[in-house]
């Protein structure tokens, strides 16, 4: 199959607005789950999703924690400028982004920008028992790439970027959820694991786990890690072009630990992952093996995984185990613990799946990168799958019910 020639109408399928959760269960681990089980279809409750994982198998989590990315500002003429976080410029690194105190820069996406065209935005942000805060944001009109801002706040030396967009932002919830962000939100749109800030959304597959669930996967002797993978709006951006071609896959940041991969290859380079962020992950750490294999002194920028790597004919095709034992032994000649990498990976139709060999994940929108993934996990019988979904009252997307797939 030429996955480039992939035409993005072949895989839509009629979505009324009703099947999408706009609101989670009360509680997380009892929606309904899909099991597709080597073709067979069938359904269970989540709170049973055990009984489809092999005792001493690996589950990887991504533990990214979403940020109250949206900023709001109001001009002197009135009118209303949102700002949304994308990702860190100055200081590029997350980890010392959310630790910076009094100046930091983002690229972003801005709403209503045709109302701001220069001069700075300022807000001020009230913190009980503290004095108020003042934070401006001003265009850098020397970025021509992307759209840059500079952010100062005065009024606490002390006080974190991180600590003030909790204070002052909104989390971004999906744009098809079409409602306001509500304060239950803070809790729900995030995983019961999440603890990295980075992301602008949700990896909603991690959204049905709780503490007795995970409690009950480590009483079945089944091992669980975690990497960290930044989801950025992209995830939400449509394929408009005719073939997936001429779709732009977004950069997304990955952080590894030494011990997950080494982890990883005890467990035979098998994992089931929990949700597609994980699974882009995994798959591209392959890829960032095999670049290793070519030139073992490869800086680490050069890491990065490209949006049609996997797909090249002159690609390096070697067994999973021997691309994460490359990458061990880089990390371990570098003085590595952590690997903090990116990637652009597009897993489609035609793709050859390493490492993944279980996936939990919800039910995506139509004509999406998401539901290109699926179809590449489960041999192109997505069609099945999601007919028997909207045939049994099955939620959609986001706050929507989940599904493990076993091809």
């Amino acid at each position: 199959m030429d996955t480039k020639h992939i035409r993005i109408k072949d895989y839509n399928y009629d979505l009324p607005d009703e099947r999408i959760a706009k609101f989670p269960l009360p509680q997380r681990d009892q929606s309904k789950l899909l099991v597709y089980n080597h073709g067979d279809i069938s359904q269970d409750v989540f709170t049973n999703i055990t009984r489809y994982l092999p005792q001493g198998a690996l589950m990887v989590f991504n533990n990214t924690k979403v940020i109250q990315a949206r900023l709001h500002f109001r001009k002197d003429t009135g009118s209303l400028i949102e700002i949304f976080l994308l990702e860190p410029a100055l200081p590029a690194d997350y980890e010392q982004m959310f630790q910076t105190t009094n100046a930091c820069s983002w690229y972003c996406m801005v709403g209503n920008l045709k109302k701001w065209k220069t001069g700075a935005l300022t807000t001020i942000v009230d913190i009980p028992g503290q004095p108020p805060v003042t934070l401006t944001a001003e265009r850098d009109l020397s970025c021509d790439t992307a759209l840059k801002i500079d952010f100062k706040w005065r009024g606490d030396d002390k006080l974190s970027f991180a600590e003030l967009i909790d204070k002052v932002g909104e989390l971004p919830i999906p744009p098809y959820l079409n409602r306001n962000t509500q304060e239950s939100d803070k809790t729900t749109y995030q995983t019961v694991y999440s603890k990295v800030k980075g992301s602008v959304a949700a990896p909603t597959a991690g959204l049905h786990f709780t503490q007795r669930v995970l409690s009950d996967i480590d009483q079945h002797g089944i091992d669980r890690e975690e990497l960290t993978l930044h989801v950025g709006a992209g995830t939400f951006k449509p394929v408009k072009s005719d073939e997936i071609e001429g779709h732009a896959m977004h950069t997304e940041y990955v952080s590894v630990r030494l011990s997950t991969l080494e982890k990883l290859l005890k467990h035979n380079c098998e994992a089931i992952a929990v949700g597609t962020t994980s699974v882009r992950t995994l798959e591209s750490l392959y890829y960032m093996g095999c670049k290793v294999m070519a030139d073992a002194n490869i800086a680490l920028e050069k890491l990065h995984v490209n949006q049609w790597e996997p797909y090249a004919p002159t690609a390096i095709n070697i067994k999973p185990a021997e691309a994460i034992g490359q990458l061990i032994a880089y990390m371990q000649r570098n003085n590595l613990p952590t690997l903090h990498s990116s990637t652009q990976i597009i897993i489609a139709p035609g793709y050859n799946y390493k490492i993944v060999k279980r996936l939990v994940t919800n039910f995506h929108q139509p004509q999406s990168t998401l539901l290109l993934l699926v179809s590449a996990f489960v041999g192109g019988n997505w069609k099945n799958i999601y007919r028997y979904a909207l045939d049994n009252d099955f939620r959609f997307l986001s706050y929507g019910d989940s599904s493990i797939l076993i091809p």
